[in-house]
C-alpha cells in the first residue's frame, strides 16, 4: 500500500488528531522531485545509526532533545531548533528523551 503524501499547498498536520508527541509515529509526509518531508519519533535512547543521502537536509527538533553528529561534531537540538546538512554528509541522530523530528531533504 501506497503512503499517501501531502500535495502543494495542501497544510499538513504534524500532529494529527491531536497527537502528543509520545503518540505520534515516523512517516513521510510529503514528497515531490525536489523535495520530502518526514516527520521522525524516536524513543529516548534510539536514533539513526551513521548514514548519509544525497541531498541537502535539515533536521528540526519539534519536541523533546536529539543529538545529531556529523563529522565527529555534536549538535544537540532542542525543540523549535534546527541544523543544515550538505548532501552526502555522514551522520547520525540520537534521542536523548522522547522526540520528533522534522527532516526535509532538498533533492536535486
Amino acid at each position: 500500500m501506497a503512503l499517501k503524501h501531502a500535495h502543494p499547498l495542501e497544510v499538513i498536520e504534524l500532529f494529527p488528531d491531536g497527537e502528543t508527541p509520545p503518540g505520534a509515529v515516523s512517516t513521510s509526509l510529503l514528497r515531490t522531485p525536489r523535495v520530502q518531508l518526514l516527520r521522525l519519533v524516536l524513543a529516548a535512547g534510539h536514533g539513526l545509526p551513521a548514514h548519509h543521502v544525497a541531498a541537502e537536509i535539515t533536521i528540526q527538533c519539534l519536541a523533546g532533545q536529539v543529538d545529531v553528529t556529523a563529522d565527529e561534531r555534536l549538535c544537540p537540538l532542542a525543540a523549535g531548533q534546527l541544523v543544515v546538512l550538505p548532501g552526502g554528509q555522514q551522520h547520525a541522530v540520537r534521542a536523548r528523551e522522547n522526540a520528533v523530528v522534522l527532516v526535509t531533504l532538498l533533492h536535486e
